[in-house]
């Protein structure tokens, strides 16, 4: 059994026991967690479809840590006209173990 979830504009399949690095959410450690927006879930019987969404099912997980990313580096450039700006960017993620998938 798995679901497709959305949180943070971003799409994610998942099953239970799975770890995911989904964006920073606003939950501390340890806390459990629930993604109301889910997409589909497959059972046995078969793939439920939302439109967008499907009714009553929900996922649930527990928050396992926060961090950041690996550093990317933004540069910009431009040439001839000795213009250079150099940035670093760690993007903030939050570690969920997923307990339960409920539909």
């Amino acid at each position: 059994m798995y679901a497709i979830i959305e949180t943070g504009g971003k799409q994610y399949k998942v099953q239970e026991g799975d770890v995911v690095y989904v964006e920073k959410l606003n939950a501390g450690e340890g806390e459990a967690v629930k993604f109301d927006r889910v997409l589909a879930v497959s059972k046995d019987s078969g793939l439920v479809v939302g439109a967008p969404l499907v009714s009553g099912a929900s996922v649930s997980g527990k928050v396992e840590k926060h961090g950041k990313g690996e550093k990317i580096i933004v540069y910009k450039y431009k040439a001839k006209k000795n213009y250079r700006r150099k940035q670093g960017h760690r993007q903030p993620y939050t570690k969920v173990v997923i307990e339960k998938i409920e539909a």
